[in-house]
Formats: C-alpha cells, structure tokens, sequence
C-alpha cells in the first residue's frame, strides 16, 4: 500500500510541481544571466529550486560542516556521486555560488541545458586528452565573481552507493589554480532514487562538508612532481568521503 502511496503521489503531485519549478528556475535563471545578472542569477534559482526539490520529495535533509569554509574564499568542492539527488543536495545546501562542471550530454535537457549554458557551467569534453585540457582552461577562465566549481571525480553516478574511482581532472585544476579542495560525503541519494530508477523512494539525506584541503603548486615543468600532487590529493579527498559513509556504501 505505502509503495502505491508513493507512486501516486509521485505522478499528481511530485511530478507536476517539480517540472514547474524546473522551468521557473531555469527561465529565470537564463534571463537574469543574459541581462547581466549572472552573480546573482547562476546563483539563486538553482539554489531554491534544489531546496524545493528535496522538500517535495519528502526528503529531511541534514547538512554538517559548512562553519569549515571561508565565505571569502573560492574553493573546488568535490563529492561522490550516488544519484541524481546529488545536485539538489550541493546546489542547495552549500551555501556557496558554484559552478557546475558537467557531462555534454546535459546540454540537450530542455530549458535546463540553455539555463546552465547562460549561468556560465563547463560542459565535459572527453573526446581526447586535447579536448578534457579545454575543458579545465574554460573552467579556469569562468570562475570568477567569487564563485566555486563543483565535480563529480568519478564521473558518473554509482550503481551500488558506493564510492568509484577518481579522475584527476578536479585536482589537476585546483593545482593550476592554487585553490583548495573540498571533500564532501553524500548519504542517502542513492535510496532515494538511484540511476537504474526513476521511482521516487522518500529517505532522509544527509551531506557531510570537510576540511579543506591546501594546494601546492609543483615546480613548474616538474611533470613528476605534479602528478605525485595530484595523486596524493585525489587520495586525500577519497579517503575523507569514504570515512563519512553510511556503512552500506562502504
């Protein structure tokens, strides 16, 4: 009875409302952009939209950590990837104007695609070694206005809840740009509707922020030593988000 419940509720009232608000969000997202307000407006909607979205889907959220940042300081923020609750949770609860570094693919989503393109997030090319450098330049040049970048390192989202491998495309960015790393631990996404589904399953969440993480740059041409860094930081913030797992994911 409970999973009809839920089911019902899904299709009148959940599904309705979200895809409103989607198009709320992401229309004014764009117009404030493209009228010059992109600070504010690559900001705000998004953030509201992905609290409203948790709230409808009758999903408590908890959130520790956040005294840890700096208001002042820009930082990469990086978190395992369990579900599409994801992106609610981060946009949502961080408190900070971030930008998003996503998958090409995303660009295709009606109004939401046009809204992320006006809001000034990177889209992923991974079509050659060539292509994923530009993407790191573009990312290097679009964070500006004191905002962050957010990413995924393992790329895509679990299929178990628990934590993938890392790509080192999020830490060989914070090295060129000096900036510190953020770990951040994702709990419950992955019950609430993880990617082999698209049912909604109520479940509490949980987002857990850690301690920065300081950047050295190597020496210039020390390629060696560059990759030491970056291996020893992706190791860093995995070790920190794997700790903070619920024991199921680990």
């Amino acid at each position: 009875m409970k999973r009809i419940l839920i089911l019902l509720y899904q299709v009148l009232i959940w599904l309705p409302f979200f895809a409103a608000a989607t198009i709320v969000a992401a229309l004014s997202c764009t117009v404030g952009c493209l009228l010059g307000g992109e600070r504010i407006f690559s900001y705000y909607p998004g953030m509201l939209w992905s609290r409203f979205a948790c709230w409808i889907s009758l999903c408590p959220v908890k959130i520790v950590g956040r005294e840890k940042l700096d208001k002042k300081q820009s930082y990469i923020f990086v978190g395992n990837h369990q579900g599409i609750y994801d992106i609610f949770l981060l946009y949502g609860y961080l408190g900070f104007p971030i930008k998003w570094i996503m998958k090409q693919s995303l660009r295709k989503i009606l109004f939401v695609g046009k809204a992320c393109e006006a809001a000034g997030f990177i889209f992923v090319d991974n079509s050659s070694p060539v292509a994923a450098a530009k993407t790191i330049k573009e990312a290097e040049k679009r964070l500006k206005n004191g905002a962050s970048i957010t990413i995924f390192p393992e790329g895509s989202r679990s299929h178990t809840g628990k934590l993938g491998k890392f790509k080192k495309g999020a830490y060989q960015m914070a090295l060129n740009m000096k900036l510190p790393i953020v770990p951040v631990t994702i709990n419950g996404s992955f019950e609430v509707m993880p990617r082999s589904s698209i049912r909604l399953h109520p479940h509490r969440l949980e987002v857990i922020i850690h301690e920065p993480i300081a950047t050295d740059n190597p020496i210039a041409g020390d390629l060696r030593t560059a990759a030491t860094v970056i291996r020893s930081l992706s190791e860093q913030s995995r070790e920190a988000i794997e700790l903070a797992l619920w024991k199921q994911y680990k």
